[in-house]
């Protein structure tokens, strides 16, 4: 008896394994993976729109380029900075071309996906738990993970399932919902967080500029303020337990990606203000460099001197090839110029083109939604760049999916 597997449930398990596959921290893997889902599901045609918005990751790519100095730097980062830029260039055709494939289930695919994601996380922070005892935030993250983009987009689709055709009865809704919020929560992600409220935010209309959207914004911004008050008034310890550690991080985070000055022999001052180190020793080395630098980069294979080894992630390095914000990775890659196409990408993402199509509309809300979070997610954690983020499948999931509905409706009509 021969068994037919579905075409179609082939590539929703590949949409499945790109979305997951962040997760496991091996970026080789990743890499590996969405580079062979490009090549099985090339498709004939693009969009101009689409084509568009992908030209400017390749346009960094290619500025840093031919900003490299071969003689210079080392073939390994070189070869290294490559699959690193290429990443939002795969991550787009991934999400583009599989979304041709699940067109008719689209996003309820991607929830399911999501719901899988989560339980498998739970279990990991259960075991974590028991055989680990990972009682405090520190250790809760160090086994279940740092953060994550996917669940938090899974989770506003399932909030707003009718907006997105995401059929759920009212039992299965609340159990989704519970499962992938409780996951999400369990990350103890600043930037999840904000990612969820703008989000949020942004499928309930309230970035179109209204007199119901100024309250609403006023309110959280007013409540906000009262929250960043109550957190100083406790004054959590920094190397408190439990939640406290978490308030912490909460209470330096106006601060940590700007301040500007940085006392770099105090130990607390300089590791509570880390992604201010990055940008400060970039700009510096920059500047140092002379004009072309500053306008094109120093290209493939640079690196920022942070005039001391600090640990990252389980190695202590002096020289990075890469920091946490995307606008200065950029910058000391492709200059400038670089910059001002990373910010016009953004743009691209929040200008989209009015649609009469109900869920189009709703599609353009999450990308409005996206964009201003990716202002957020560049420059704190490395936007489309960081190796464990998937937005950019989403993303280009997002635009075959209206692209493809808008033909459907010219069609009929």
């Amino acid at each position: 008896m021969r068994i037919t597997i579905p075409r179609n449930f082939l590539y929703q398990l590949l949409l499945a394994l790109c979305l997951a596959v962040p997760y496991m921290g091996s970026y080789e893997t990743t890499f590996g993976l969405w580079g062979f889902t490009v090549l099985v599901t090339l498709q004939k045609s693009y969009s101009i729109a689409f084509v568009k918005y992908l030209s400017c990751f390749i346009l960094i790519l290619i500025i840093a380029l031919f900003s490299t100095k071969l003689e210079t730097h080392n073939l390994f980062f070189i070869i290294r900075d490559i699959t690193y830029l290429l990443k939002p260039v795969l991550g787009l055709i991934v999400g583009y071309q599989i979304c041709k494939y699940n067109y008719q289930k689209a996003f309820e695919t991607i929830a399911n996906i999501g719901f899988w994601v989560s339980r498998i996380h739970l279990v990991f922070l259960i075991s974590a738990v028991v055989f680990f005892k990972a009682y405090t935030v520190n250790d809760l993250r160090l086994h279940g993970g740092f953060f994550s983009d996917f669940e938090i987009y899974t989770l506003i689709l399932i909030i707003f399932h009718k907006k997105f055709g995401i059929e759920l009865s009212k039992k299965r809704f609340y159990i989704m919902a519970f499962t992938v919020g409780i996951s999400s929560f369990l990350y103890l992600s600043r930037t999840n967080f904000i990612q969820f409220f703008i989000l949020f935010f942004a499928l309930k209309g309230y970035f179109i500029l209204n007199k119901r959207a100024i309250i609403a914004i006023l309110s959280v911004i007013a409540l906000t303020i009262i929250a960043y008050t109550a957190i100083l008034y406790i004054n959590p310890r920094r190397n408190g337990e439990g939640m406290e550690a978490f308030l912490y991080k909460i209470k330096v985070a106006p601060t940590e990606p700007f301040k500007s000055k940085i006392k770099t022999d105090d130990y607390i001052d300089f590791n509570d203000n880390y992604r201010s180190v990055e940008t400060i020793n970039t700009l510096k080395q920059m500047k140092n460099k002379g004009t072309e630098a500053v306008v094109f980069g120093a290209g493939l294979g640079s690196k920022v001197d942070l005039k001391q080894e600090v640990y990252l992630g389980d190695m202590k390095m002096r020289f990075i090839s890469v920091m946490h914000n995307a606008f200065m990775t950029t910058y000391l890659k492709s200059g400038m110029i670089g910059i001002l196409i990373l910010l016009f990408s953004i743009y691209l993402v929040y200008n989209q083109p009015k649609s009469s199509i109900p869920i189009n509309e709703n599609i353009n809300l999450m990308l409005v939604g996206t964009a201003i979070f990716l202002v957020v997610s560049n420059w704190v954690l490395m936007g489309y760049y960081f190796t464990e983020d998937s937005k950019s499948i989403l993303v280009g999931f997002f635009m075959a999916y209206k692209e493809i509905t808008q033909k459907v409706s010219n069609r009929i009509v």
